[in-house]
């Protein structure tokens, strides 16, 4: 059978993502931080004693089969909400009908799932507060953004976050082996498996994606004939077919790629492209007006500062206004970064602190530094020694404030921007142990 054809059989059947979606837990592939033996859902499943708790993680990755697999193994009712279209109304009548079933049920509350979490509004998540305190449903949040940035902290705190990670590249061998052995009419074909490199570089880790490029790929095969997967035809039949953006898509990520990559590499014009692109296709302008806050810190950093104030203003009016009138800002701080000096130097320096930070964690803080807020800790030597920089000419005065086992260590290095290169001739006056100017 062509499953490219429009049978009735074919019409009649769901996309290959949905009917590849795994029932139990022991067919769920990836994530076994999570669901494997002795993990932390694992067991909150075995012992029966589910929370509310968000799911964050790319597209793709398993996180509304996951809810819909504990829901089921648990026996609970499973209602589900999408943040993008459900309003304060639609929330308070599903907890309305939740309501009346955990009157009924010993199985435990019922779960509401709801996709795209940080979609909803304040009105919406505090309509949702009251019947996760009082365990009237147990809430299972699904989200591609940081649930920091947009959900509440009486719900976030009522709520433990699960982080997903992208599907690894054993975790999408077994997804295509299944798919091509298992499916309804993909077992029905003819399937030469040569490479598989491109294949997964698509799909970027994604379930959703990998059975999909496998379906269209499949469909660009005759029905008697086998289908070939290398890295030329997946390459090259892709192209043919992903040429439309789509924040949904295969080319989400690889769109957001170029925008930021033209900023960092200082051009405006097609910094705008590309966030005329985002927008056409209809973006999340809260996902783009963040994705500009860390650039600004990353990119730009202490070559110029304001920019992070820019962007984070920016962030601020795209939430207060929305669209169309959000893109204007989002244009203006697009060509700002772009035309911002840049300098890595903090984001450098705090990579290596970091990881000079996990190996001396038990390095003593020198006594003089010390807060010696009693007596014993005076007598103790606590800030004996400690030199009260102010007192001093120009506000400075030679004290060594690393620990002993890295006195000397250099973490900071000024790039090679006007700012920069004034702050490190007044540094390399002051700390000429490490090499500033030099």
């Amino acid at each position: 059978m062509d499953f490219g054809e429009n049978t009735g059989r074919s019409r009649m059947l769901p996309p290959l993502p949905e009917r590849m979606r795994p029932g139990t837990l022991e067919e769920y592939v990836g994530q076994k931080h999570l669901v494997g033996e002795g993990a932390v859902i694992y067991e909150m499943v075995r012992n029966g004693s589910l929370k509310s708790f968000i799911l964050w993680g790319p597209p793709g990755v398993g996180k509304t089969t996951l809810a819909r697999i504990i829901a089921r193994t648990l026996d609970r009712e499973f209602y589900t909400l999408s943040a993008v279209s459900a309003g304060v109304k639609e929330v308070r009548e599903v907890i309305d009908k939740a309501r009346g079933e955990s009157i009924f049920s010993t199985a435990g509350s019922p779960v509401l799932f709801i996709d795209e979490i940080h979609r909803f509004s304040k009105s919406q998540q505090d309509a949702l507060l009251g019947a996760v305190e009082e365990g009237v449903v147990t809430l299972i949040g699904a989200t591609t953004e940081n649930p920091s940035f947009e959900v509440i902290t009486p719900l976030l705190s009522r709520c433990q976050v699960f982080v997903l990670k992208p599907l690894g590249k054993e975790d999408l061998e077994v997804l295509l082996h299944r798919a091509v052995t298992e499916d309804v009419l993909l077992k029905q074909r003819k399937f030469d498996i040569r490479e598989t490199e491109a294949l997964f570089r698509y799909s970027g880790g994604d379930a959703r994606k990998l059975l999909n490029i496998l379906d269209l790929l499949g469909s660009t095969f005759g029905g008697g004939e086998t289908v070939v997967i290398d890295n030329a035809n997946v390459t090259s039949r892709l192209n043919e077919h992903l040429s439309v953006y789509d924040k949904g898509g295969e080319m989400h990520y690889d769109i957001i790629s170029a925008f930021i990559k033209s900023i960092r590499g200082s051009d405006p014009n097609a910094a705008v492209y590309w966030l005329a692109r985002m927008l056409n296709g209809g973006e999340d302008p809260l996902f783009i007006a963040r994705r500009l806050c860390i650039l600004a810190s990353e990119d730009i950093g202490l070559a110029n500062p304001n920019a992070m104030l820019l962007a984070n203003a920016c962030f601020n009016t795209v939430h207060n206004i929305g669209m169309p009138e959000a893109r204007i800002p989002l244009s203006e701080t697009a060509i700002y970064l772009a035309t911002s000096p840049k300098s890595n130097s903090a984001y450098l320096a705090i990579d290596k602190a970091m990881a000079a930070a996990k190996d001396t964690q038990d390095a003593p803080v020198p006594l003089y530094l010390r807060n010696a807020p009693t007596k014993l800790m005076e007598e103790l030597g606590y800030s004996d020694g400690y030199r009260y920089a102010h007192d001093y000419p120009g506000h400075w005065t030679d004290l060594e404030f690393m620990p002993e086992r890295l006195k000397g260590t250099k973490f900071y290095e000024p790039a090679d921007n006007r700012r920069e290169e004034e702050t490190g001739e007044r540094l390399s006056r002051m700390w000429p142990k490490y090499g500033y100017g030099k």
